[in-house]
């Protein structure tokens, strides 16, 4: 259990099922959001892994059964790191980082993007889960 009383994603297969789970559709807005920001994000921080997944998991903090930003942050604090926590709690606890995040984020609302699968991000959150990626 995170600190805040909210459920520990404790997993990369976990994360993943609830990114896919929120994928497409107009039921579903936060996981597209999630993946155009983390898409605008690795354009435009291409060595910046932390802050590309803060960018696909931002998406939590938005659609139906949201988390908000301080609680996505705790819910992933222990899989992704402190950095990726810090940065989804916003632009005052992350810093310039975190308003790049906040800037894709916006960005991100567009629509006509093409920002893949939830999928063709596994690896780079498997990666940051093992810490193989911190800044």
């Amino acid at each position: 259990m995170a600190r805040s009383g909210v459920p520990s994603i404790g997993s990369v297969d976990e994360l993943m099922e609830l990114l896919r789970a929120r994928q497409g559709g107009p039921d579903a807005p936060g996981t597209d959001l999630g993946l155009r920001t983390a898409a605008l994000l690795r354009r435009s921080h291409p060595y910046d892994k932390e802050l590309q997944v803060a960018g696909l998991v931002h998406g939590l903090a938005h659609g139906p059964a949201e988390l908000a930003g301080t609680e996505a942050a705790e819910a992933v604090r222990g899989l992704l790191g402190d950095r990726v926590a810090r940065l989804l709690r916003g632009p005052a606890a992350g810093g310039e980082d975190a308003e790049a995040l906040h800037r894709a984020a916006e960005a991100g609302r567009a629509a006509g993007l093409d920002a893949g699968v939830v999928e063709d991000w596994r690896p780079v959150l498997e990666l940051v889960a093992a810490g193989a990626y911190q800044l």
